[in-house]
C-alpha cells in the first residue's frame, strides 16, 4: 500500500493563491486505506480551504470529487467532461496519481495535496511503516521475507553490518536492526544456511536510479 500524509493547509493555499475555483479530487485507492485522500478527506479539506479563504476575504468555489483511482485512465475519464471550468486541481492521490491526472489534462494545473512518503503496512490503526522500496530486484526468498533495503537504515544486502547492538539499529536505537530480523525470521524457519548466500549488487537499472520504469505484460495488452 503506498502510504502518504496531508500536505499543510498554508502550503495548499499558497499554490492556489490566485484561483477562485478549483476541484479537490480524492481516490478510493490507497490513500483512502491510509486515511489521507479518501472522500472524507476530500470534504476535510475541502472545508479547511473554504474556511481559510472565507477569513482572509477571498472566497473560493470548490468542486469535491473522489476518484475511484487516479492511477487508471478510464476512472481519469470520469471527470473529463467539467474539469476544464475549472484553474486548478489538488490532488489528494498518491504522486504517480497526480502527475497522471496533468498527463490526462494538460490545460489545468494539477497540485499535491498529500506527501507519498513509502510502500508500507498498517502495523496498528493510525500506524504505518514502511517495508519496500520498490527496487524491481526482489531478494525476499533469501532473507526469510524480510527486505534488507527497507528494514536496514544502510540497505545492506549483505549484513549486519556490526554496529547492532541488543537487536537495535545503530543508526536509529528504537528501530530493530533489519539483519537481526532477518536473523531470526531464517532462525524460525530452520534455513540459517541462506545467510551464506552472497546476494549480488542489486541490479538498479530496474529499481530506482534506472528512470522511470515500465511494465508491460502482454497476456494484458489490447
Amino acid at each position: 500500500m503506498i502510504i502518504g500524509k496531508g500536505k499543510p493547509i498554508k502550503n495548499i493555499l499558497a499554490m492556489i493563491e490566485n484561483c477562485s475555483k478549483i476541484i479537490v479530487a480524492g481516490c478510493r485507492g490507497c490513500v483512502t486505506v491510509c486515511s489521507a485522500g479518501g472522500e472524507k478527506e476530500v470534504g476535510i479539506l475541502s472545508a479547511a480551504l473554504s474556511l481559510a479563504r472565507e477569513t482572509d476575504g477571498k472566497p473560493i468555489e470548490i468542486k469535491e470529487v473522489t476518484l475511484e483511482r487516479q492511477c487508471d485512465p478510464e476512472y481519469l475519464e470520469t471527470i473529463r467532461s467539467f474539469v476544464d471550468e475549472y484553474e486548478a486541481v489538488v490532488s489528494i492521490a498518491c504522486g504517480a496519481g497526480v502527475q497522471f491526472m496533468a498527463e490526462k489534462f494538460r490545460k489545468i494545473p494539477m497540485y499535491p495535496g498529500i506527501d507519498t512518503n513509502f510502500i508500507g503496512v498498517t502495523e496498528t490503526q493510525g500506524v504505518w511503516t514502511e517495508r519496500c522500496q520498490a527496487c524491481g530486484d526482489c531478494k525476499l526468498h533469501i532473507t526469510g521475507g524480510i527486505c534488507p533495503i527497507s528494514r536496514c537504515a544502510k540497505s545492506l544486502l549483505n549484513g549486519p553490518c556490526g554496529g547492532s547492538s541488543k537487536g537495535k539499529c545503530e543508526v536509529n536505537p528504537e528501530v530493530d536492526c533489519g539483519w537481526q530480523l532477518i536473523y531470526d525470521r531464517l532462525k524460525e524457519l530452520g534455513k540459517l544456511d541462506q545467510l551464506e548466500i552472497i546476494i549480488p549488487i542489486n541490479d538498479w537499472s530496474t529499481g530506482r536510479d534506472g528512470g522511470p520504469r515500465k511494465i508491460i505484460r502482454e497476456d494484458l495488452t489490447l
